[in-house]
């Protein structure tokens, strides 16, 4: 059960007293940065990082669905200390944008954005109380973001 606490709570980031999910998110974009600074510090080829990042992601995704069902024993459906979906929902904002800080920023508050308000469809997920219900929010709150940045991107906009 100590696995599936740790995991499901970002390492501890769910026990913040504030913003729990944000501080899950930052925890997940900090990671993310990391992990692709230093595949970028060991000239990995592009298609490399792209599908160790995806991989990286799904795997997360599926053992975070696993801890959550295994916390929801213990804890409230979708308590605040649960951040891994954060931190899923974060990776996949930041997924394929260009190695800069201004990216993983803007993805970080993007995807804040979209998982605060869950609009088109987010909220409807979030309101289905199921253990892969919690994680599919934060990943389509990700998606949403991820599409914002890419337009950013497109678009020359910073």
């Amino acid at each position: 059960m100590k696995f599936y606490k740790i995991t499901a709570s970002g390492l501890g980031t769910g026990y913040s007293p504030v913003a729990p999910g944000t501080a899950g998110s930052v925890l997940g974009i900090i990671l993310f940065w990391i992990l692709n600074f230093a595949l970028q510090k060991a000239d990995a080829n592009e298609w490399f990082i792209l599908v160790l990042n995806s991989g990286v992601i799904i795997l997360t995704m599926f053992i975070g669905v696993k801890a959550i069902k295994e916390v929801h024993k213990i804890w409230e459906h979708d308590a605040g200390k649960i951040v891994i979906d954060e931190i899923v929902g974060v990776w996949i904002a930041a997924f394929a944008v260009p190695f800069r800080w201004e990216y993983y920023l803007s993805a970080l508050v993007l995807f804040r954005f979209f998982d605060i308000l869950k609009p088109l469809y987010i909220r409807r997920l979030d309101n289905m109380k199921t253990n892969w219900s919690v994680m599919l929010d934060d990943v389509l709150a990700g998606i949403y973001a991820l599409i914002v940045l890419q337009l950013i991107i497109y678009f020359k906009v910073f």
